[in-house]
């Protein structure tokens, strides 16, 4: 299972915001690119980026900076979300490196846009599902909609998305531990891959999601416990590479 280190942008910084929350935000580094070179010498395999004033924007606003991510680190598999809504956000992304790009609002107020950007972008679209109670929320979580999560997913399965990122927005930036059950159960209901979000606080929490890896989960995104220190990257890592059930 893959550790995945999150790094979330807001005006050019390196930040983490609480349930969501633009107002509630910590800063945790202004040079983003220094960051993503921490997560790489520490064996991250995949990094996670998302351009928060681009949720709300519903158009990128720190592409430069993804860019320049991408870039420094030509041979890091990069997952990009946060205010991609047309193809030619997605063909800008991927023509500087980036390997996938996450579909959030749009796929759930335009679900065909997905299918069309599966087949125009094979193998590069993942979804990314943010649920509070089962519902999956959009404009950067401010808005909650009717979907049922796992309706949605199975529909996007059909369309060919590579993976599903499922986020819990209760206990996303709260560290209050991972939502097993829901992810699981979301897991069992597909056969692409999920990747967890939302709540992991320490190592417990990577132990506890690769008992449950089998069932579907290739990747787990940490973000608020790697910077506040609650979760050691690396010995994350190390215990997901090793762990045997």
């Amino acid at each position: 299972m893959l550790i995945i280190p999150a790094i979330d942008l807001k005006d050019g910084q390196c930040v983490r915001l609480r349930q969501g929350r633009m107002e509630d935000d910590t800063v945790f580094s202004n040079d983003p690119v220094e960051v993503a070179g921490r997560w790489v010498k520490a064996g991250a395999r995949r990094l996670h980026i998302v351009d928060l004033n681009g949720a709300f924007a519903g158009r990128p606003v720190n592409a430069d900076v993804v860019h320049q991510i991408a870039q420094a680190y030509p041979d890091l598999p990069i997952q990009v979300g946060g205010g991609i809504r047309d193809a030619e956000t997605i063909q800008t992304y991927l023509d500087v490196g980036v390997q996938y790009v996450i579909i959030g609002t749009k796929a759930v107020t335009a679900p065909h846009f997905v299918s069309d950007m599966c087949l125009e972008f094979p193998n590069h679209i993942i979804v990314g599902l943010d649920a509070k109670d089962g519902k999956v929320a959009t404009e950067g979580w401010s808005k909650l909609s009717h979907h049922d999560v796992i309706d949605l997913a199975k529909q996007f399965e059909q369309d060919g998305v590579s993976a599903i990122v499922y986020t819990d927005i209760n206990r996303d930036g709260m560290l209050q531990g991972v939502n097993i059950s829901a992810t699981v159960a979301l897991a069992r209901a597909m056969t692409i891959p999920v990747i967890a979000s939302g709540g992991i606080t320490n190592i417990e929490d990577i132990r506890n999601l690769c008992a449950v890896e089998k069932e579907g989960i290739m990747g787990a995104i940490t973000g608020r416990a790697i910077y506040e220190g609650t979760l050691d990257f690396a010995e994350g890592q190390r215990l997901a590479d090793s762990y045997v059930a």
